[in-house]
């Protein structure tokens, strides 16, 4: 066991364990810069920022600029979300222009009207379940996927009961019509890069 396994499954036994609790450990290990880091579901993933990774992102926080003002625009900052331990680090996010942040300075899972998830290898697997999961209880509006080893998209939307209710897939290329959502864009994919 490290030293870390001993810490947590003390947390654990005491009932102390919290997300503040495990991003507080992160905090002191040493993670290499431009490795991203979430919890999901109690359990710590890192992954390297890629190059196609950034630009998807960067693409759609520049679209989503038509609506959102940089202020109510996030990438790679925690949210916690329902269920056991999740403090997600969300790719792209958009708040509700009601938005606050909590007494922490975090943003509030119930302002999110947009998370977008841009796909990983070794982390594909969350974005697609206990994320979207996640998401869906938390009744975010718009899920977006991007996958750029399959080239396409999944549009999720109108949460209920714990799932999305409605899937749409498009390849990279093809326009994501957003207007009958709160995000009221059309978001354009053809510069979405593949890997």
């Amino acid at each position: 066991m490290t030293v870390l396994e001993d810490r947590i499954a003390m947390a654990e036994e005491s009932g102390e364990l919290t997300l503040d609790v495990m991003f507080e450990w992160l905090e002191k290990m040493p993670i290499p810069e431009g490795t991203k880091v979430e919890i999901v579901g109690g359990n710590i993933f890192t992954s390297p920022q890629r190059q196609t990774h950034w630009e998807i992102i960067f693409d759609i926080a520049e679209q989503l600029r038509a609506k959102y003002p940089r202020k109510r625009l996030a990438s790679d900052v925690r949210i916690d979300f329902p269920g056991h331990l999740n403090g997600f680090a969300c790719d792209v996010a958009a708040m509700a222009e009601r938005s606050v942040k909590d007494s922490k300075g975090r943003w509030r899972y119930q302002d999110v009207e947009f998370v977008a998830e841009i796909i990983s290898a070794d982390t594909a697997a969350n974005d697609y379940g206990r994320k979207k999961l996640a998401y869906a209880l938390a009744e975010v509006p718009v899920y977006l996927i991007a996958d750029p080893y399959r080239g396409e998209c999944r549009v999720l939307t109108r949460p209920r009961d714990g799932k999305y209710a409605l899937e749409v897939k498009a390849d990279f290329g093809e326009e994501l019509d957003l207007t009958d959502t709160p995000v009221g864009l059309v978001l354009k994919t053809d510069e979405f890069p593949r890997d």
